[in-house]
């Protein structure tokens, strides 16, 4: 599709340095490599790494530990990972070992896995506070906790212990709720590559088929572009498009069904999230389009809140309005806007919010709130809007013809200087859109 992008060294080094600042000087930041997860017996999960170790270095191998001193003479970014194995590299593929680590991720120094017991402890000398992410990994909670107490074993020769342990995330989420230029980069890609899937999923449906065939159709797109799921991508039709986490993905698509799929790519570590609902036969019934466009007036009341200086909340505050709004007129609520807004009876057909943050984890770091408030929108966030409606097929409070509805539309939209830009905006979208696209792939 494309060339392969990389990350370059100094965007890294930068993050570090930032992070490091934010610190201060009398911090030491400890950061694991995710473990390996056992899927049964002898076999793993593809391996994933750690979010923020990504972030901060772009390391993809397990067993391995980041330590960043902030100030250290000899080197402020610290790597432990694994040693080079022929034997090992044999069966599982090559490893970077720590000669390799320092050249091809710009550590300052990297030592043996093994030597962590050896030398964390020495690093942890003089250092007031210990940023770490507790609870994560208990096994590792109690070998730093370990470390810690063999430093405070030591305090008669004049060692001192660090006195403080705080939350990592307090500063690290913060800065991934940015993203940079680099980062932007990387996410436009997975937007792309989640859209040729979507395209390639609307080309492909009939009336007759099965939801997993449409999920290979995207999941092929997804590999054949160097990336992968983001998350179980989701493929519901009929009356499946109201369960709002479906991954059985097993039931049949029959004439008449709306199909709502939602799925996104991972590209070098960085999600897309699109959903979108399409016929099965390429023309939407009069309630599916009826209720598909009162979604796309959400969409349309949400993205206008997204620029920078207005509220988080201000998106799914408008989409719920609208939606609220639109329920009254069709009948499917009834009384008063007000009323259903105060005590959100609404949630009925609409439970979920109508978005989150996104980057390296599909739904990303990040305070949404700062002091109880929603917090106001700044150039460089990147988040979902994502406004849906799910009328159940044994709903027996509505008329029958709306029964087994499920419909959501979703976007990814970055935050700009002066507005917002939609990562995702080049896949139909509307009704009218969606249907002449399939015309066309049809004719074509």
């Amino acid at each position: 599709m494309h060339a392969p992008l990389t990350m370059p060294a100094r965007a890294y080094a930068r993050r570090r340095r930032q992070l490091m600042r934010i610190a201060s000087d009398d911090a030491i930041l400890i950061l694991p490599a995710a473990p390996e997860r056992i899927r049964s017996r002898d076999t793993h999960y593809p391996y994933r790494q750690d979010s923020d170790l990504l972030y901060l270095t772009g390391f993809p191998e397990p067993e391995a530990v980041l330590v960043l001193v902030p100030g250290r003479k000899h080197g402020e970014t610290v790597l432990f990972c694994r040693e080079r194995d022929p034997e090992r590299e044999a069966w599982d593929g090559p490893r970077v070992g720590p000669d390799g680590a320092v050249e091809a991720f710009g550590v300052d120094d990297a030592y043996p896995f093994t030597d962590l017991d050896d030398i964390l402890p020495g690093l942890l000398e003089g250092r007031s506070r210990v940023y770490y992410h507790f609870g994560r990994d208990a096994e590792f909670d109690l070998k730093l906790i370990g470390w810690v107490n063999r430093v405070r074993a030591m305090m008669k020769m004049g060692n001192k212990p660090p006195h403080e342990f705080l939350e990592l995330g307090h500063l690290l989420d913060e800065l991934r709720l940015f993203k940079d230029r680099d980062e932007l980069r990387f996410m436009q890609r997975a937007a792309d590559i989640s859209v040729a899937a979507h395209q390639a999923a609307m080309r492909a449906v009939r009336p007759g088929m099965h939801e997993y065939e449409l999920q290979a159709e995207l999941e092929r797109v997804f590999r054949a572009c160097n990336a992968v799921p983001a998350y179980g991508s989701i493929v519901g039709a009929g009356g499946n498009g109201c369960v709002l986490h479906y991954v059985a993905n097993n039931g049949p698509v029959r004439d008449g069904d709306l199909v709502l799929i939602d799925a996104g790519a991972e590209y070098g570590g960085y999600a897309a999230d699109i959903t979108r609902t399409f016929p099965a036969n390429g023309r939407f019934g009069n309630e599916q389009r009826i209720l598909h466009d009162l979604v796309g007036d959400a969409h349309a009341a949400a993205m206008a809140q997204a620029r920078p200086g207005v509220p988080y909340e201000a998106g799914h505050l408008a989409a719920v309005e609208t939606l609220t709004e639109g329920l009254l007129r069709l009948g499917l609520l009834r009384g008063k806007l007000e009323k259903h807004l105060a005590d959100r009876s609404y949630r009925r057909f609409y439970p979920h919010k109508t978005g989150h943050w996104i980057g390296i984890d599909v739904h990303d770091v990040g305070d949404y709130r700062l002091d109880g408030e929603s917090r106001l929108l700044e150039p460089g966030m990147v988040f979902t809007i994502e406004p849906g409606l799910y009328i159940r097929p044994d709903d027996t409070s509505v008329a029958a013809k709306w029964r087994g509805i499920g419909i959501r539309t979703e976007d990814d939209v970055l935050v700009t200087k002066d507005g917002h830009k939609v990562l995702t905006d080049t896949l139909a979208r509307s009704a009218d859109e969606i249907e002449a696209f399939m015309a066309d792939a049809a004719g074509g």
